[in-house]
């Protein structure tokens, strides 16, 4: 293979025009090939040729006019500093510095993407980068789709929320053995070094049992409605048989409740097996794994005639109540998303800046927090 074949079409058209600018000594004004001439040449679409063109316009290389064409900007630098050539790379494949970082994540209607989200961007323009995001709904299908769509649109490094499944993604295995920059969020790829972040998810759900073991509940279930058994939800099941063992408890699997799929309307509850879970009162407290879940057990608990926490105690991951920590009503774990997404990011932009070339992967663990709020009580006496 050539280190041509290893280039992006979409870089090999913007080098091409690079060079003819160059050689053909273009000023200001003076017209570059067409897209329909471009698109003969590389053979290619016209989407390849929009997407080379649009990253040459945002580096004001070229100014595209609509229905006139695309020409030399007044403001283009082709300095020798300033073309960074394929060639230069020693057969490397080269990424464009278009300033753009992708961020794939499965979706972002909860608090938990929200904040993480926050905290990503906070770092991406604290050092003049900008953010493209693409939601999965979490399909590897779409998870690959949009790794080859921001790759193709130009970004430089990818941050990815990735999906878990017995089957790896190819493309995430694709980019760490061509040295792609990513990193990836909130769960981790078993066998696959990479560079990761997330919460500790086994002290998590430690700190969950053992804040309600103080208050005397004996009887304690975790759930989580996640259609996978994900990395992150076995850790913190793992977390929950430790501290459980711990205490000298019998671990009940039937007080493991996963086999389940959420909840998309309330008024269907009572068809829900977790509701005649909770209407039976088989255990006395509950920990959710996310925080919408953790919002669905105190809806259904008030809906078997519960009172929480005087009847039931929740303690979700997350905080699901409000944006602003003060206003919360749910006892939960806090995972520090937004400096989450802030190390994330900084971890990326180190690793494009090479200065992390030639060291290890790293894994980062933040320790997370128990915040104490009014969803959890002392055991109902009988």
């Amino acid at each position: 293979m050539s280190t041509n074949d290893r280039i992006p079409l979409y870089q090999q058209i913007q080098d091409y025009i690079r060079h003819v600018i160059a050689s053909e000594n273009m000023k200001p004004g003076d017209r570059i090939p067409t897209e329909k001439e471009l698109m003969d040449q590389f053979h290619v679409s016209k989407i390849t040729v929009a997407n080379a063109l649009t990253g040459l316009a945002n580096e004001k290389l070229i100014a595209r006019v609509p229905g006139k064409g695309s020409f030399v900007a007044e403001e283009a630098d082709f300095s020798p500093g300033n073309q960074p050539l394929a060639s230069s790379l020693k057969g490397k494949e080269r990424t464009l510095a278009t300033g753009m970082i992708g961020v794939i994540m499965p979706t972002i209607h909860d608090y938990f993407a929200m904040r993480l989200i926050e905290g990503i961007e906070q770092a991406l323009n604290d050092e003049g980068y900008r953010s493209m995001i693409m939601l999965t709904d979490g399909k590897l299908d779409k998870e690959k789709d949009a790794i080859k769509d921001l790759k193709a649109l130009g970004a430089e490094g990818l941050l990815i929320f990735p999906i878990d499944e017995e089957n790896y993604n190819e493309e995430i295995l694709g980019m760490k053995l061509s040295g792609f920059p990513f990193v990836l969020i909130d769960r981790y790829l078993p066998g696959v070094e990479t560079h990761y972040i997330a919460a500790d998810g086994r002290r998590g759900t430690r700190l969950a049992v053992e804040h309600l073991w103080e208050l005397g509940h004996r009887d304690i279930a975790i759930c989580s409605d996640s259609p996978l058994q994900t990395v992150t939800v076995q850790e913190r099941i793992e977390g929950y048989i430790d501290a459980l063992k711990d205490k000298g408890a019998l671990i009940n699997p039937a007080h493991m409740i996963t086999d389940f799929k959420p909840l998309n309307v309330l008024k269907d509850a009572e068809a829900h097996p977790l509701y005649r879970y909770i209407r039976n009162r088989m255990v006395t407290a509950y920990i959710s794994l996310n925080g919408r879940l953790g919002v669905q057990i105190y809806q259904m608990a008030k809906q078997a005639g519960l009172m929480v926490p005087e009847d039931v105690s929740i303690v979700s991951f997350d905080d699901p109540t409000s944006i602003v920590e003060e206003f919360s009503i749910f006892t939960h774990v806090k995972q520090f998303e937004r400096e989450m997404g802030y190390q994330a990011a900084g971890k990326l932009l180190e690793v494009l800046r090479g200065s992390g070339e030639g060291k290890s992967y790293s894994k980062m663990l933040i320790e997370p927090e128990l915040v104490i709020r009014q969803t959890s009580g002392r055991v109902p006496r009988t």
